[in-house]
């Protein structure tokens, strides 16, 4: 006898999941301790709908987290550079662009309650990490004094300290951001900046992507 395949979820069940998740992370963006009413009111649906989806508010944060780790390791494997002083700047500066527009969302994942398995969901992005880090070691471009795992510790500490201690709004966070990074892997001040003047834009500078002038404009 052949075993049924398992029925694929409503495209409405399935809009509506995608609903929460994004109306619960604008929610505990602007309030931490937002409840699963205002949740709820805020996707347009009642308590009883949401708790259809969700068992309760922690299952809810815990996709939430999940669904960030997913980005956040999406962003660790589209970093490509070969240099690993570049490689961990841009690493830095657009893992820092898309937890700054959730802050306080990336700030509950961070946290002690959830860092075991927000650590666990970012396994990728730690590796990529690590990674990197070692590939810096290897080249003498990055900081030699500790051991890898340790390094890497240390970089991640910082980062999470930039997300949830800096605030976002302010124009120069992101490149606070990356030079603390920078800085705990080793990298002077003048070094950092001498790096983010010859890329710019890893910082976003629109003029780094700009074409060059023409005869008329100059």
């Amino acid at each position: 006898m052949t075993t049924p395949a398992p029925r694929r979820p409503r495209q409405d069940a399935v809009d509506n999941r995608a609903g929460i998740l994004s109306a619960a992370t604008a929610a505990i963006a602007h309030d931490p301790q937002a409840s699963i009413d205002t949740i709820a009111r805020s996707a347009g649906l009642s308590r009883r709908a949401l708790y259809g989806h969700f068992a309760d508010r922690n299952a809810l944060v815990t996709e939430i987290i999940d669904a960030g780790a997913e980005r956040f390791n999406r962003i660790a494997l589209s970093v490509t550079d070969a240099d690993a002083q570049l490689a961990l700047a841009r690493l830095t500066s657009l893992l820092w662009q898309e937890a700054a527009h959730v802050q306080v969302a990336a700030s509950i994942a961070l946290d002690d309650a959830h860092l075991a398995s927000t650590g666990k969901a970012l396994a990728p992005l730690r590796a990529a990490v690590a990674a990197t880090l070692q590939r810096g070691q290897d080249d003498n471009t990055l900081r030699t004094d500790v051991d890898v795992a340790t390094l890497a510790r240390l970089v991640e500490e910082a980062a999470r300290a930039a997300i949830t201690r800096v605030d976002a709004a302010l124009p120069e966070a992101r490149s606070l951001a990356v030079r603390t990074t920078l800085s705990m892997a080793g990298l002077s001040w003048r070094e950092t900046v001498a790096l983010l003047e010859q890329h710019p834009e890893i910082l976003g500078d629109p003029a780094a992507d700009a074409p060059p002038a023409t005869d008329v404009e100059r």
